[in-house]
């Protein structure tokens, strides 16, 4: 998301594993950025995703090619996954992370009907997100890396924890 502001462009990452709420979080930012004029660009990260033959290129169910291929980074991009990656960190001007539990983000993902998620954490059609998103947690530590951390469990009551 870019807010435009009187003296210069303010990036702000939305970060957080599948099904964390942040499209939802980002459009409602947005909208309040956007109160009195000013003007706010929405991006997402899924608007870059890399062909499959890139993203697939270290197996379709690898844990590992989810976290490191999916997304072309070179590109612009501002809310998805993935975003407090050391390539990307120094990006944000301000970034959010929306910590999520694992069981409720996979069961959001299969409401929604995104065609590998099962309601259930450990079913074998969620190993690679699952695990990739672990890694990525792991790896690059975003609710450190986030200026601000916010508990989105319960989207209509969010409670910034950092």
């Amino acid at each position: 998301m870019l807010a435009l502001g009187a003296s210069r462009v303010i990036r702000v990452g939305i970060d957080g594993v599948d099904g964390a709420g942040k499209t939802t979080f980002a459009d409602e930012l947005a909208d309040t950025l956007g109160i009195g004029g000013r003007q706010v660009i929405r991006v997402s990260a899924d608007d870059f995703l890399n062909p499959r033959s890139v993203r697939h290129r270290q197996g379709r169910a690898s844990p590992q090619g989810f976290f490191e291929d999916s997304y072309d980074y070179n590109a612009l991009l501002l809310d998805g996954l993935f975003l407090h990656r050391p390539e990307l960190a120094p990006t944000w001007d301000y970034s959010v992370f929306l910590d999520v539990d694992f069981e409720i983000s996979v069961a959001r993902c299969a409401a929604r009907g995104t065609a590998w998620a099962s309601p259930d954490v450990n079913a074998p059609s969620n190993r690679r997100y699952v695990l990739g998103q672990r890694l990525y947690l792991a790896q690059c530590t975003p609710q450190r890396r986030a200026t601000r951390v916010i508990d989105n469990n319960a989207p209509s009551t969010p409670n910034a924890t950092r």
